[in-house]
């Protein structure tokens, strides 16, 4: 079977809904899961063991707030990561005024519970449409949904933000301070990933199980996506010419646009030299060197495709803010009136699980109630040890901070088992509780949060993902017509090539992401299954075309 015909085949399959297969399993280790884990310990235990010491640890909940943001952004590159970070910081203390000042005049509940709704809706949009990445909205909304039940007064606000605003100051020098060893640390990583990517790729091509089966697909898939990611970091990583910075990234463009060309046509690939480079790229030894770009031409660092605005991006998004917003508000709700004392935690439940479409939210929803379960029984296992001390009661805390990095990336699951007694740990920062109405009330509101929360899920269709489709196959249609005008010039500009090339790279691999969202999707307006079968079928021939172009081949 052709490349193209499995990409048919695959494209024309309906998703199996409500499937429990393969949504517990367990998947390997991210590459740099250490970072985010001894990130968080380095942010929290400063303030945290400090409050403690002085007897305040009362007030532990405002600098958590803060340390906890030391969890984002480090996948980009360091003048990106700064912005990023900020931007963290400052959304982090926007919420928690706005739950602040909120729990300081509203004595009612259900006003509490709307406002957190509102705001988690609010987060999931600007984290899905920043594209922050993980933890993306959860931890926000964690943190002001808390805070909208503390106990508070208007002339303790300043107070507290002050606490959260100088915790996240120091985040943010914790998640920076990596740069001043390894600078061009997550550029090297990014590519050296993209290059791996692209020969697993090659390697399925040329198996002859992997060009029929899902292995050649899901391949192409992953390295499209790593080669994207990883222009994305190189365009992110700014740098005035003749810096060290800018020749850094000048030879690691370099290696990308030959991970392109060998992903464009990967016949003529060489897995062995592309896993080399990877290796080379791994430490902190020299880049390997190349001459002049292909072409001879200067590499163009800017995207081939321009980035969409903030609005632009916001707009698809509206369904998914929606279900977080009813789903929330029920939740919160259904559990005040179950009479739990802490109804944010199934608010926050419900927040966590909206995910691209329904039957990602499903598979959510399960990963979160299962560990949230097991969580509850970790709990039961450490409570003794954390009421030995306030001291005790810190240092468990910032174990299980630190083992949920370590296990969140091999599955949501996992990771859920230890934000379960983080969570239920951070309320006795205020004083110690009787731990069976503690485990009783997240069980009641784990369920909660995941029925409502799912429910909504249902309730709110979302249209939108079918129009993502069609404006993704436009565009498809666009980059391929304008990538095969650049083949058929009399005197093919190697440097025009190269940009259509990237252009249509972008364009399939935006394509793929549309379809499978809305393949997700329930209660969908029939979807252009055989037109998208048909756009990557050609595009993808284009594409592999633009790797024969004249003085362009590696």
């Amino acid at each position: 079977m052709s490349p193209e015909a499995s990409l048919d085949s695959a494209a024309s399959r309906s998703p199996r809904r409500l499937s429990l297969t393969g949504v517990l399993s367990v998947g390997r280790l991210s590459d740099i899961w250490f970072k985010p884990a001894l990130s968080v310990l380095a942010a929290a235990a400063p303030p945290c063991l400090t409050l403690a010491a002085l007897d305040r640890l009362d007030l532990a909940m405002y600098t958590m707030a803060g340390a906890l943001c030391a969890l984002y952004a480090h996948n980009r590159p360091y003048a990106a990561r700064a912005r990023a970070l900020a931007g963290v910081v400052l959304g982090m203390l926007a919420g928690l005024a706005v739950a602040l000042v909120t729990a300081s005049l509203a004595d009612n509940a259900v006003v509490l519970v709307a406002v957190g709704a509102l705001l988690a809706a609010v987060q999931k949009t600007l984290c899905d449409a920043t594209r922050i990445g993980p933890p993306a909205n959860v931890v926000l909304t964690f943190v002001s949904s808390a805070a909208l039940f503390a106990p508070q007064t208007l002339g303790q606000v300043p107070g507290h933000l002050a606490l959260a605003a100088g915790a996240g100051g120091w985040a943010w020098l914790v998640g920076m301070a990596p740069g001043l060893v390894r600078p061009h640390g997550p550029e090297r990583r990014a590519t050296a990933h993209a290059l791996n990517a692209v020969a697993a790729h090659a390697e399925a091509y040329g198996t002859g199980d992997g060009i029929g089966g899902h292995g050649y697909v899901r391949s192409r898939v992953a390295a499209d996506a790593a080669v994207q990611t990883a222009r994305q970091t190189l365009t992110s990583a700014g740098g005035r010419p003749g810096t060290a910075r800018a020749t850094t990234r000048r030879a690691l463009e370099r290696l990308l646009v030959r991970a392109e060309f060998m992903l464009a046509a990967p016949a003529t690939s060489r897995p062995d030299e592309l896993r080399a480079w990877a290796r080379e790229l791994r430490g902190d030894g020299p880049l390997p060197t190349f001459g002049e770009p292909l072409g001879g031409k200067p590499f163009d660092p800017e995207p081939a495709v321009p980035p969409q605005s903030l609005w632009t991006r916001l707009g698809p998004l509206a369904p998914l803010a929606a279900r977080t917003a009813i789903g929330c508000a029920l939740a919160g709700c259904t559990s005040l009136a179950l009479g739990v004392g802490r109804p944010y935690w199934a608010l926050v439940t419900a927040a966590s699980l909206y995910q691209a479409n329904v039957t990602l939210t499903w598979h959510r929803a399960v990963q979160r109630t299962v560990g949230n379960l097991v969580g509850v029984l970790l709990f039961a296992a450490v409570v003794p040890l954390a009421h030995l001390g306030p001291i005790a009661l810190v240092l468990c805390c910032l174990a299980l901070s630190f083992a949920i990095e370590a296990l969140m990336s091999r599955n949501y699951w996992l990771g859920s088992v230890c934000v379960t007694p983080v969570a239920l740990l951070v309320t006795e920062f205020a004083g110690f509780q009787e731990p069976g109405r503690l485990m009783t009330e997240r069980i009641m509101d784990t369920f909660v949060g995941a029925l409502f929360g799912f429910g909504a899920a249902v309730a709110v269709t979302n249209h939108r993902a079918g129009d993502r489709v069609e404006h993704a196959l436009t565009a498809v249609e666009h980059a391929r017509a304008h990538a095969e005008r650049a083949l058929t010039d009399v005197h093919p500009v190697p440097a025009a090539l190269d940009a259509a090339r990237r252009s249509l790279a972008a364009a399939l691999a935006d394509l793929r992401s549309a379809a499978d969202a809305a393949a997700g999707e329930w209660r969908q307006r029939t979807r252009p299954q055989e037109r998208v079968v048909l756009a990557e079928r050609s595009g993808h021939r284009t594409l592999a075309a633009t790797a024969q172009g004249p003085g362009l081949r590696p």
